[in-house]
């Protein structure tokens, strides 16, 4: 289904599309229905502990990515 299947999406003004997309997420997020996690995520998300257990004192701190945050705007 898409948007333009329901006509009346289109009449909303931006502010209550937004409303709408919350109450959307707000039902998919209280559902108890398990949403399958795909493996390349777990993969990325295992490689990403490894690395840091490997390596913990390569992350950055909180200062250091905002600062690199603001160097590139």
């Amino acid at each position: 289904m898409r948007a333009i299947d329901i006509p009346e999406i289109s009449q909303l003004s931006t502010p209550e599309k937004i409303l709408l997309v919350e109450d959307l997420w707000d039902s998919i997020a209280s559902d108890d229905s398990h949403i399958p996690v795909p493996e390349s995520h777990k993969a990325e998300l295992d490689r990403r502990l490894e690395r840091h257990i490997n390596s913990p004192g390569e992350l950055l701190s909180l200062e250091e990515l905002q600062v690199r945050i603001e160097t590139r705007k």
